[in-house]
């Protein structure tokens, strides 16, 4: 299993990007995928998840409103959209397989790929 996240980079506070995580290596529409996210000096938590039909979808809750979780199973393509970016969204953001759609924590993760880093200048 392999995934990889692109699309992070400095961005101002307010603005807006478009993460991507690529994906091989198992089936991918029949598995449920999520985004996380490691600021530094924190631990890595849960951003949002995505069932593999891509039918529904749901955010930690301090997050919810300002990002979007996507796929596309035909490129077996991940994506999430992160709008009115603050300082306190800089991380490193992860793509990973979840094996139980209802449970979002990190320590459930068996595999993560490379992460993508964001920066969020105020």
């Amino acid at each position: 299993v392999q995934l990889q996240a692109s699309g992070g980079g400095l961005v101002q506070s307010g603005g807006s990007l478009r993460l991507s995580c690529t994906v091989s290596g198992f089936t991918y529409d029949d598995y449920t995928i999520g985004w996380f996210r490691q600021a530094p000096g924190k631990e890595r938590e849960f951003v949002a998840a995505i069932r593999g039909s891509g039918s529904t979808s749901y955010y930690a809750d301090s997050l919810q409103g300002r990002f979007t979780i996507s796929r596309d199973n035909t490129k077996k393509m991940l994506y999430l959209e992160i709008h009115s970016l603050k300082p306190e969204d800089t991380a490193i953001y992860y793509c990973a397989f979840l094996p139980d759609y209802n449970d979002n924590r990190p320590s459930t993760v068996v595999s993560w790929g490379q992460g993508t880093l964001v920066t969020v200048s105020s």
